[in-house]
C-alpha cells in the first residue's frame, strides 16, 4: 500500500473535489502468484483505477468489490485462487492463492496521513470487535534507521486498536519494522473482545544487513538459515577459490579483505544500528583486524566462531590492536548460544537463536515452559 499511498492522500485530500477511495491490498499469498503481499490497487470514486495486483488475472472482481465497499462502507477480506473443481471461477491462472482486503477511506479520513517520510502502514483488519479507524501510517523522524521508537508507533496505533494492546501491538510491530518485513500479526483479544485483533504491516525501511566473514561450511548454513529472516546477507572473503556467488545462494558475495570491506561499507553507511556481523573464518590473520573493525561500529551484534582457548588468544590480541574493554564486551565469542551443536547446520541455528536474543535484548534464555506468568523475561 505504500506505493499507492501518495495518490490515495492526493484524492482524500484534493483540495477542490476531495473523494473517497477504497484500496485492496494482498495481505497473504499461497504458491506462485504475481506479485508479494503489500501490493495495493486503488479505486476511486469516479472509477478510475491506480495499481494491480495480479496483472489482470482478478482485477475486474476486484474492482467490483472495491465498489461495494465504497456504497456500503465495509471493509471484507476475499480470497482468489485456482482449484480444479473450480477451473472457471475468478482465480489466478498461476496457480496460487491470495487474500485480499479491500478497504474504503472516506475523503477527509486521517489514518493515511504521515508527518513525515512514511515507513509502514498498519491495516486493521476486519471483525465483528473492529469499530475503529481502519488503518495508520507511520513515519521514522530525523532519519531513524530502525524506524519509528515504540512510543510514537504506540500514538499512531491508538486509534486502530483498543489501550489494553497500544503497548503490545506497538512492540510487535516495530520489530517487524526493524526487520524490515511485511505481514501479519494477531493479537489476543482484550478483556471483552471476542476475536484476535489482526494487522497486516507494511513495511518500506531497509531490511537490517547481516555480514558473514568467511567462505566456508558454517557459513554457508548460516546463510541458508538466516534467508528467511528477510535479512539482507553477505558473505565475504578474501580467497578467490572460496568468494564463489554460485556457491552461496541468498548472499551477496565479495571478494575482498573483511577489514577492508567493512571500513569501506560502514563509511557509506551499509552497516547501522541494526546489523550484525559474524566472523566465522577461524584464522587469525583475517579475525583480528576485522573485529577490531566490527568492534569500533555502532552494530547490533558481533560474534566470532572459535574455542574458549581461541577466545582467549583472540581478546588478547584484540587487547594487543588497541581495543579497549567496553568495546571487547561486546564482543560475543565463542559464538552461539550453548546448545551441544556440533554440524554446521545445528551451529547455525545456535548463532541465530542468540542473535535474536540479543536483539530481543535478552540477557538470559530460557524455555518457555519454565517462563512464569508474572517472570520479567516474558
Amino acid at each position: 500500500m505504500l506505493d499507492i499511498l501518495p495518490i490515495a492522500v492526493s484524492r482524500l485530500f484534493d483540495s477542490e473535489e476531495p473523494q473517497d477511495v477504497a484500496v485492496a491490498t494482498i495481505i497473504e499469498t499461497e504458491g506462485s502468484v504475481p506479485l508479494p503481499a503489500g501490493t495495493s490497487m486503488l479505486v476511486d470514486a469516479a472509477g478510475r483505477i491506480v495499481g494491480s495486483l495480479t496483472g489482470g488475472c482478478v482485477e475486474g472482481a476486484v474492482l467490483e468489490a472495491c465498489q461495494d465497499a465504497l456504497a456500503t462502507g465495509d471493509a471484507s477480506v476475499q480470497g482468489f485462487g485456482y482449484s480444479d473443481e473450480d477451473a472457471f471461477a475468478v482465480g489466478l491462472m498461476c496457480g496460487g492463492r491470495i487474500d485480499v482486503l479491500i478497504q474504503p477511506f472516506r475523503a477527509g479520513c486521517s489514518g493515511l496521513r504521515a508527518e513525515s517520510e512514511p515507513v509502514a502502514v498498519m491495516l486493521r483488519l476486519p471483525s465483528d470487535d473492529a469499530h475503529t479507524p481502519a488503518a495508520a501510517v507511520c513515519g521514522a523522524a530525523g532519519g531513524e534507521v530502525s524506524g519509528p521508537s515504540t512510543d510514537a508507533l504506540a500514538v499512531s496505533l491508538d486509534p486502530l486498536v483498543p489501550e489494553a494492546v497500544v503497548e503490545t501491538a506497538a512492540q510487535r510491530v516495530g520489530a517487524f519494522i526493524r526487520g524490515g518485513r511485511t505481514g501479519s500479526i494477531r493479537l489476543a483479544p482484550p478483556e471483552g473482545g471476542s476475536e484476535p485483533i489482526e494487522l497486516f504491516v507494511e513495511t518500506r525501511i531497509e531490511p537490517a544487513h547481516l555480514l558473514v566473514v568467511g567462505a566456508n561450511a558454517f557459513s554457508l548454513a548460516l546463510v541458508e538459515a538466516a534467508r528467511p529472516l528477510g535479512l539482507r546477507i553477505t558473505v565475504c572473503d578474501p580467497r578467490p577459490s572460496f568468494a564463489d556467488q554460485i556457491s552461496v545462494p541468498g548472499a551477496e558475495v565479495v571478494r575482498a579483505w573483511p577489514h577492508r570491506f567493512l571500513n569501506e561499507a560502514a563509511a557509506t553507511g551499509e552497516f547501522d544500528t541494526r546489523s550484525m556481523i559474524c566472523v566465522l573464518s577461524h584464522d587469525p590473520k583475517v579475525d583480528i583486524p576485522t573485529l577490531a573493525v566490527a568492534l569500533d561500529l555502532d552494530v547490533a551484534y558481533v560474534g566470532a566462531m572459535g574455542s574458549r582457548r581461541s577466545d582467549r588468544d583472540r581478546r588478547s590480541a584484540l587487547r594487543e590492536a588497541g581495543v579497549e574493554g567496553p568495546a571487547l564486551a561486546r564482543l560475543h565469542s565463542p559464538i552461539g548460544l550453548h546448545l551441544e551443536t556440533f554440524t554446521p547446520a545445528e551451529v547455525a541455528v545456535s548463532i541465530l537463536a542468540e542473535i535474536l536474543a540479543v536483539r530481543g535484548g535478552r540477557r538470559q534464555v530460557v524455555p518457555l515452559s519454565d517462563e512464569r506468568e508474572d517472570s520479567p523475561l516474558r
